[in-house]
């Protein structure tokens, strides 16, 4: 969807901003231009939509070079979201939204209604939001409209500059979530100008790594972070990268330990029993169905009696996490509930545990696969969970 060509920004001062650029963005894809101020990645992403015009190479969008469009009509098919927003304050929410498809000729009424789908598709309810005006919004409302009015008109390409970084921490962590369940459902070629590596490694299909004018690494968050591939760039992500993969790297069936099962219908005497057997503190309780229903300690279904069913002497399981939820997730719901494991679900169906070791091993076979270029399941090393 874009393309760059040998593309260089040169000033009169003799200040190279950019120097022999060449990649590509697929169509659907999110890249994050990452690095220190100064570097290049705004100049680059200005020069798509022809804001700032290259001293030399050629950049297409949609197999166009860009250089025989009219640039008015280029920025009107291609979204801007900013920093600042840039919302004028004279006009409402809903106004604001819809001033792009006004512009290029849309009737008031489908303009005013893409406006309200958008909002919505934001997470602000355009019946309380749209007749609002900008000063009468929080910095993370204001940033919602602007990324909604950057998509009212539907444009294939999104632009986007430091579009959290305006607001505090919590905020920018909601915003950012909210906009990848956005991109998930709308699949717009986004570039996202960051400086900061992990909302890079957070949003982006892949990351440009810029360093003076240049692009360093150009790969997965996954290969960024487990497979450096300077030194620039693994000073650059930080010596805590291996914590920071852990937001990147996916748990998976294989990652799993089996632990001891007792079912929810049979008596707690043939469950203590057959845990004894297996010299089990504890079991996982699941339905007819292979459901997770909670957990149930030996000498709880010991102390019951013949009389008494696992069901009744469940406990509710709140350490879990769905299949392909990041190992960070897993790691931070361990140490919310001082957990020595986690329950992982596909839906209600229970598939198994992972431990802190199996957690450790799934992160390795993770950066051992990119450095191979292998699947997780290809790698192969002395387990510790296994030792």
């Amino acid at each position: 969807m874009i393309r760059f060509e040998q593309v260089s920004k040169r000033y009169p001062d003799g200040t190279t901003a950019v120097d022999g650029l060449s990649f590509e963005v697929a169509e659907g894809e999110l890249v994050t231009l990452v690095g220190p101020s100064g570097c290049g990645k705004t100049t680059t992403m200005m020069m798509v939509n022809r804001l700032i015009e290259p001293t030399s190479g050629r950049i297409f969008v949609a197999g166009e070079d860009i250089a025989g469009v009219d640039p008015v009509r280029l920025r009107r098919r291609i979204g801007y979201v900013i920093q600042q927003v840039g919302l004028f304050p004279h006009r409402t929410v809903l106004d604001n939204t819809a001033t792009v498809p006004a512009l290029i000729g849309w009737k008031k009424a489908r303009a005013r209604a893409r406006a309200a789908e958008l909002l919505d598709l934001v997470g602000l309810d355009p019946k309380t939001f749209g007749s609002r005006y900008p000063e009468q919004l929080s910095g993370g409302q204001r940033q919602r409209v602007g990324v909604a009015r950057a998509l009212a008109a539907d444009p294939p390409v999104l632009l986007m500059d430091e579009p959290f970084g305006a607001v505090d921490p919590v905020v920018r962590e909601q915003l950012q979530d909210e906009f990848l369940r956005m991109q998930s459902a709308v699949r717009k070629t986004v570039l996202l100008v960051t400086h900061d590596i992990e909302e890079a490694v957070r949003l982006g299909d892949r990351i440009a790594v810029y360093g003076q004018g240049r692009i360093e690494q150009f790969d997965t968050p996954g290969a960024v972070l487990g497979a450096p591939a300077t030194p620039y760039v693994a000073e650059f992500v930080g010596a805590d990268r291996g914590l920071k993969r852990l937001s990147v790297t996916e748990i998976q069936s294989a990652d799993l330990e089996q632990p001891p099962i007792a079912r929810l219908d049979e008596s707690a005497e043939q469950a203590a029993a057959r845990l004894r057997e297996e010299e089990a503190r504890w079991a996982v309780v699941l339905d007819a169905d292979g459901d997770l229903h909670g957990w149930v300690g030996v000498d709880e279904v010991g102390l019951a009696g013949s009389g008494g069913a696992v069901g009744d002497l469940a406990h509710r399981m709140n350490s879990w996490v769905p299949v392909g939820a990041p190992l960070k997730q897993a790691f931070g719901v361990m140490l919310q509930h001082d957990a020595g494991w986690v329950a992982v679900l596909d839906g209600a169906r229970f598939l198994g545990v992972l431990t802190p070791a199996k957690l450790h091993e799934a992160l390795r076979r993770s950066v051992d696969a990119d450095a191979q270029g292998l699947a997780r399941s290809q790698v192969e090393f002395d387990s510790v969970a296994d030792a």
